[in-house]
């Protein structure tokens, strides 16, 4: 894990010799020196990390070698900040260039005096190396590929030759169609009265997933209006638990939020048991570790005679059995033989490789798996990139070394999964334990901060895509989940509890991040990441002046009182702040100038400091449902924002600046109207809203890397003319939200175009002649009113591509003739 810390130090510290040319001669030579020491160091790394298991003293010597890389990156981008300023002050007169002069002379000392601290700590570092015997090492037999800056290239291209991903996920379980029927029908079933469903086993057995498909089924989301999911867990807080299941039902306003904070626990208690009287709900209590937990909370859920119902998961037996006299209690069971090998045979990438010795070979891991689906899926996802019966020999012979009564501990097996990562993976996994147990992470945020991290290479292919394509290999080693795909991508996932628990545990090994333990108040200062779950205010008051943080995440959605952080304590180094709920935003947060990642939540307006944030990569800032935000005009100062998600009040006149923008969302019609998009040349995404017809989106045809377009109407507005579209040569993705009046006669749609989909378009005559014709079209959805007419054809010559049509809400039924095999839903 360090050797990516290292190989990011050295790739800023190259960055910063290219960029300071006026550096003086004596410290450009110290700081190449500290580069041709990490660079020397990591030749070391590999057989430090395997040692450090067995040795402390080891482990600190892979501590200092971290703390080195961070501090001297964190002190040489401070010089360069801080430098670039007192020159942009220079040019306004010979007075300031004296003055510049003199400060930068100040800046060479206090600079040249912090390298040799550090010339001395990696002299201190080297010596230790050689006392504790850590010996040059490319690669250890049976580990991942090395992250060497000479095969990393190589690397990632392995990676990255397939990043779409399929959602193959299993919405019943291999084996278990009973078990998801049986336990319908106990939820729907017609009894009046209140009960609880438990479903117990111990943890892999696929507890939460079963909860989460049934939670999801189409017949129980019509018959419960309203429904609710809270994660227990064995660290529990009953009043954080109430609070969350009401933010579930009744909204996340600043005033329900202010309302629940001054609130005790009996009154959160009644506030909840009041919202449920009168509704029908569904409620799943997920991972119940104790009897307690679960008393504390159903109370507050009311029996109303209304056939509400409360699902329960647990691995203990207990909690199942006593949590509802008369309720329903379903233990899961282990696969059998044949269910497991059905099921390592389904998660196997290519099946067709087996030989029938590795399926011997494969047969008698899987058995040794016991049944247990999680440890299943593990192991095929890390034999689906082992090449050969050799490779996978050496899978076996270390499971063999680690069985206990017959069966391989599950622990072993996602342990073997995690190393068998490259270390550009294995930070990237390691990643997920930050977030809360069953959070649902948007792709695009995870793969947001491993850009801002700097874990993704920046070389010729877009940051983006390759990040794409790790999320995607780990996916594939069924190391992450899939909780929702769209737009032919998947958009959510999620991290098994187990592997999460590993996830945490290997991160503190290694000082990764560490999450804050408010019954200790204490954090770890080796840490460059903390992470708030909650009591945040408390995190705050906690001295840490000394640090050089890298991240801070503060999940606590109570908290709301951004004024009170003090910005130059401690955070001045920080490239991610992720806020999840705050109200205003202080004019300080413009000091953190090496930002790259912002997100905030419930923020109605954002200080005009933000245009400092010269570094910044992803701006993805929202107010509450409904409410835009303002951003000041000097948004259009960040000339390295690559994301734009706030949907805003007020016009960005100068939006063109940010010639870096890959993605924009929340932009609004009339603020885009007067915009001279020509130099928005990286532009991907484009998202537009409250549309009118008299309104001009031509110049949307200027953006030439356009991929993906979606644009929604005011109320019942119409779009105006369409035929802009076919300027845009790149597009594959089209949405469209509102009424279209007629389609052109000539086709308006690019052949790039791979998925479309049409929202309330209310069309009179038949679009697919048209579309039809598109040759590269693979994916169709005509939604909510889309079409008025009374007739669809689909003839011989056309939809050569099509894979997927789905008609949905069309009125009134119409008459449909089909000459294509396609999946069609009405």
């Amino acid at each position: 894990m360090v050797d990516a810390f290292v190989s990011f130090a050295v790739e800023k510290l190259g960055d910063f010799l290219i960029q300071e040319v006026g550096l003086r001669l004596s410290i450009r030579e110290d700081v190449q020196w500290l580069t041709d020491e990490l660079r020397f160091m990591q030749s070391f790394l590999k057989d430090a990390e395997e040692k450090q298991r067995e040795d402390q003293r080891v482990q600190q010597w892979v501590f200092q070698i971290n703390s080195f890389a961070n501090d001297a990156v964190a002190i040489l981008e401070t010089y360069s900040f801080e430098a670039g300023r007192y020159s942009d002050d220079g040019f306004a007169s010979r007075l300031k260039a004296c003055a510049c002069i003199c400060r930068k002379e100040t800046k060479f000392h206090k600079v040249g005096k912090e390298i040799q601290s550090l010339k001395q700590r990696i002299m201190d570092i080297t010596r230790k190396r050689e006392t504790y015997g850590i010996r040059s090492i490319d690669n250890i037999a049976g580990e991942g590929p090395s992250n060497r800056p000479n095969n990393q290239s190589a690397m990632v291209n392995t990676l990255r030759r397939t990043t779409s991903y399929v959602d193959d996920q299993d919405h019943i379980f291999v084996g278990f169609q009973d078990v998801v029927e049986r336990l319908l029908a106990e939820l729907l079933k017609k009894e009046p009265r209140r009960s609880a469903i438990s479903i117990y086993g111990m943890g892999g057995l696929g507890k939460t997933t079963l909860a989460r498909n049934l939670y999801k089924t189409p017949n129980i989301v019509s018959s419960f209006p309203t429904r609710a999911w809270v994660c227990v867990s064995q660290e529990y807080n009953t009043p954080d638990l109430l609070r969350s299941i009401i933010k579930s039902v009744q909204g996340c306003s600043n005033e329900t939020l202010e309302m629940l904070e001054r609130m005790t626990e009996r009154d959160l208690e009644s506030h909840l048991r009041h919202l449920l009287e009168e509704q029908k709900y569904l409620v799943v209590v997920d991972d119940v570790w104790h009897r307690e937990s679960w008393e504390s909370l159903k109370r507050a859920f009311p029996d109303s005679k209304n056939g509400s119902r409360v699902i329960i998961t647990t691995r203990k037996e207990d909690v199942a059995e006593r949590a509802d006299n008369k309720g329903f209690v379903h233990k899961l069971r282990y696969l059998n033989q044949e269910e497991s090998w059905e099921l390592f045979c389904k998660k196997l990438l290519d099946v067709q490789v087996m030989v029938p010795t590795m399926e011997r070979l494969a047969r008698d891991m899987v058995d040794k798996c016991g049944g247990l689906p999680l440890a299943i899926v593990v192991l095929s996802g890390l034999l689906s990139h082992k090449k050969g019966l050799e490779q996978w020999q050496k899978v076996k012979d270390h499971l063999w070394q680690n069985i206990k009564d017959d069966s391989v501990e599950i622990s072993y097996i996602l342990s073997l999964s995690y190393n068998d990562l490259p270390t550009v993976l294995k930070q990237c996994f390691l990643y997920f334990g930050i977030f809360p147990e069953d959070h649902v992470i948007p792709v695009e945020e995870i793969t947001r901060l491993w850009m801002a991290e700097g874990f993704i290479p920046n070389g010729e292919e877009r940051m983006e895509d390759v990040a794409e394509g790790f999320l995607n290999e780990l996916i594939r080693r069924s190391l992450i989940q899939v909780a929702y795909t769209n737009w032919e991508k998947v958009t959510q996932c999620r991290i098994h509890d187990l592997l999460r628990d590993l996830a945490v545990k290997k991160a503190l090994e290694v000082n990764f991040f560490d999450i804050y333990d408010p019954r200790k108040h204490s954090i770890s200062s080796l840490c460059l990441r903390h992470v708030i779950h909650g009591q945040a205010q408390r995190y705050l008051s906690l001295d840490l002046s000394n640090l050089k943080l890298r991240s801070v995440m503060f999940f606590d959605r109570d908290f709301y009182k951004l004024g009170i952080i003090n910005f130059r304590n401690g955070f001045q180094h920080i490239y991610v702040l992720y806020l999840e709920n705050h109200s205003i935003v202080p004019d300080a947060i413009g000091s953190l100038y090496h930002l790259k990642f912002l997100r905030l939540r419930g923020i109605p307006a954002l200080p005009s400091s933000i245009g400092n944030l010269k570094n910044l990569q992803t701006l993805d800032v929202k107010n509450y449902i409904g409410k835009p935000c303002q951003l000041p005009p000097e948004t259009a100062n960040l000339i390295n924002l690559r994301h734009l998600d706030a949907p805003y009040s007020k016009p960005l006149n100068r939006i063109n600046k940010l010639t870096s923008l890959q993605v924009l969302r929340g932009i609004r019609c009339n603020q885009w109207k007067d915009v001279d998009p020509v130099d928005l040349v990286n532009l991907r995404e484009l998202s537009m809203y409250e549309i009118k017809k008299s309104y001009s989106l031509n110049n949307i045809s200027s953006l030439k890397s356009l991929s993906t377009l979606k644009l929604w109407c005011e109320g019942d507005e119409s779009f105006p003319a369409l035929e802009f579209l076919s300027s845009c040569q790149k597009l594959q993705k089209l949405g469209l939200n509102g009424r279209i009046e007629k389609l052109p006669p000539s086709n308006p749609f690019p052949n790039s175009i791979t998925m479309m989909i049409l929202f309330n378009s209310e069309l009179m005559e038949d679009p697919m002649p048209i579309l039809g014709m598109l040759p590269n079209l693979r994916d169709l959805q005509l939604l909510d009113r889309a079409y008025f007419g009374k007739e669809i054809t689909c003839s011989d010559n056309s939809f050569s591509q099509l894979e997927f049509l789905v008609l949905e809400l069309l009125i009134p039924p119409r008459k449909m003739a089909f000459s294509h095999k396609c999946n069609a839903s009405d």
